[in-house]
C-alpha cells in the first residue's frame, strides 16, 4: 500500500468527522434498483452510504478504500443501520488490488482523487471482475466543481462514450444499457451554487453466447 498515499486520504477524512452526506450516490439508486441482489463490490467506498445502502437492498457487498479513518467510520454506520454481517470492509490502494472474486455489480461512484490514481487501470481491473451477466456501473465527473481540491485536468474528464472505449466495452463482450450525461446542480461547503454534469455507463457483461444484434455492426444480444 502506497503509504504517501494513505496518508493524504486519512488526513484528509480527519479534518471533519463526517466529510459526505452520508446518502447513497443518487444515481447509483437510480441504476442498482431494478438489480437483482447478488455479491456487489464498492471501489472506493468512503465512509459506507453506498455499501450501506446496497446491503440494505439485499446485497452482500465488498466494501474497499484506502482510508483506515474512513472506513472505521463506514463500519460503524453499517452496524448502526444493522447491515454490519453484509459487508466486508477492507483496505486496500485501489491502484494495486486486483479481487479475488466476480461480483454481480461493481460500482465505482465519482472514482476521482487529487492525487495520482490511475483511474482507467482501476476500472479496467475492477470490469474484468464482473461475472457473466453482471453489471459494471461507473458514474463520474466530467468537470470538478469550481471549490474542488482537484487541480484542473490535462485534458477533460472522459465522458461515458470515451470511457466505453478506453475499457474496452466495446469489443462485443458487453451490452451497453445506459451511455449518458446527466446535469445536476449542487451547492458547495460555503453555499457556493453550480450546474455539474456526470458521466453514466452501465454495462452487462455478456454470457458466452454472443450474436450481433439487428441493426448494426460491434452489438450485441446477452442470452444468459
Amino acid at each position: 500500500m502506497d503509504s504517501a498515499t494513505n496518508q493524504f486520504w486519512d488526513s484528509f477524512y480527519q479534518e471533519r468527522e463526517q466529510v459526505w452526506s452520508g446518502k447513497p450516490n443518487p444515481v447509483l439508486v437510480r441504476e442498482a434498483a431494478g438489480l437483482a441482489p447478488g455479491l456487489a463490490l464498492d471501489l472506493g467506498c468512503g465512509e459506507g452510504a453506498d455499501a450501506i445502502w446496497l446491503a440494505g437492498q439485499g446485497w452482500r457487498v465488498t466494501a474497499v478504500d484506502i482510508s483506515a479513518v474512513a472506513l472505521r467510520r463506514a463500519a460503524a454506520h453499517a452496524a448502526e443501520r444493522g447491515v454490519a454481517g453484509r459487508i466486508d470492509w477492507r483496505q486496500q490502494d485501489l491502484s494495486a488490488w486486483t479481487p479475488e472474486e466476480s461480483y454481480d455489480l461493481v460500482s465505482a461512484q465519482f472514482l476521482h482523487s487529487p492525487i495520482e490514481l490511475p483511474r482507467e487501470t482501476i476500472l479496467r481491473t475492477a470490469a474484468a471482475a464482473v461475472v457473466p451477466g453482471g453489471t459494471l456501473l461507473v458514474v463520474g465527473h466530467e468537470s470538478f466543481p469550481p471549490w474542488s481540491r482537484h487541480p484542473e485536468p490535462e485534458v477533460p474528464l472522459p465522458t461515458a462514450a470515451e470511457l466505453v472505449r478506453s475499457l474496452g466495452l466495446d469489443d462485443g463482450t458487453w451490452r451497453l444499457e445506459v451511455v449518458d450525461s446527466s446535469s445536476r446542480d449542487v451547492t458547495g461547503p460555503d453555499g457556493q451554487q453550480a450546474v455539474l454534469a456526470d458521466s453514466v455507463l452501465r454495462a452487462r457483461r455478456l454470457t458466452t453466447d454472443v450474436r450481433p444484434r439487428p441493426g448494426g455492426p460491434g452489438r450485441a444480444e446477452w442470452t444468459g
